[in-house]
């Protein structure tokens, strides 16, 4: 056993989707400090590029700009991604969105956007990547599929986000039916459940993390430390056993 590379993910190929800030940037971040390199989209051109710009001060970051939402979004994005690279080692499925309304309120198109995000794109951008997933990889060294969910999908808080609940909840499970399947292939599929951590979704915990902290067993919100520490784990040698699982980085706030 060599301890000293069982977190080593140098030399791999990522994609990260949404990976212009909040979570995606943590984690392509970590990826490209890590010696990984790492392609991330948003939907914006501006922050996209600015964002590849910013991380290739640490290695190589590529930005790909573009919508990946639905079936025909993943299409797209897997095209994108396939005419740079022939594999692909890592693929963090992280963009998502979120629509809060009261229940006699809530919309059809606050559903189906959230939904397709949320849910459809992991699927299918997975489906159109499995080739170059499978291509390197080997039972001894998995290729990684990592979902983004959130603990909303495991256990219900306050706001009345209908749609982001069922999609992170429908996303966890999602995980263990790919996974079963995928593994066939050497393709290890898991998840992370994030909790309260600063970005543009959970601008609580951005601009109020004293007051949400107050709220969190560990007294304290997220960094990119935890998310980074979580991401590596799943997508290094490390985390090759962990097949469907997912987890939950939340400072214990999921048990109260």
């Amino acid at each position: 056993m060599k301890v000293d590379e069982l977190f080593s993910i140098r030399g791999r190929t990522a994609l990260v989707t949404g990976g212009s800030r909040g979570i995606g940037k943590m984690i392509a971040e970590g990826f490209v400090r890590s010696g990984v390199k790492v392609y991330i989209s948003a939907r914006k051109a501006g922050p996209c590029e600015e964002t590849a710009r910013e991380l290739s001060a640490y290695g190589t970051c590529v930005a790909l700009p573009l919508d990946a939402s639905g079936a025909e979004g993943a299409r797209k994005m897997a095209e994108s991604y396939l005419a740079h690279e022939r594999t692909l080692d890592i693929l963090v499925n992280n963009a998502g969105a979120a629509w809060g309304a009261e229940f006699d309120e809530f919309p059809e198109s606050g559903w189906d956007k959230v939904m397709d995000l949320n849910v459809k794109t992991p699927f299918f951008l997975t489906q159109a990547l499995h080739s170059a997933l499978k291509t390197n990889a080997t039972p001894a060294r998995p290729s990684k599929v990592i979902n983004i969910a959130s603990i909303d999908g495991v256990s219900v808080n306050r706001q009345e986000t209908y749609s982001y609940a069922a999609s992170k909840s429908g996303l966890i499970h999602l995980t263990k039916r790919m996974a079963l399947r995928l593994i066939r292939d050497n393709i290890a599929v898991s998840a992370i459940a994030p909790g309260a951590f600063p970005s543009e979704m959970n601008r609580e915990a951005r601009d109020h993390g004293d007051a949400t902290a107050e709220r969190i067993p560990s007294r304290r919100i997220g960094t990119i430390e935890d998310m980074t520490g979580a991401a590596i784990y799943l997508a290094s040698r490390a985390g090759n056993y962990i097949v469907g699982s997912t987890l939950i980085v939340d400072g214990g706030v999921t048990w109260t």
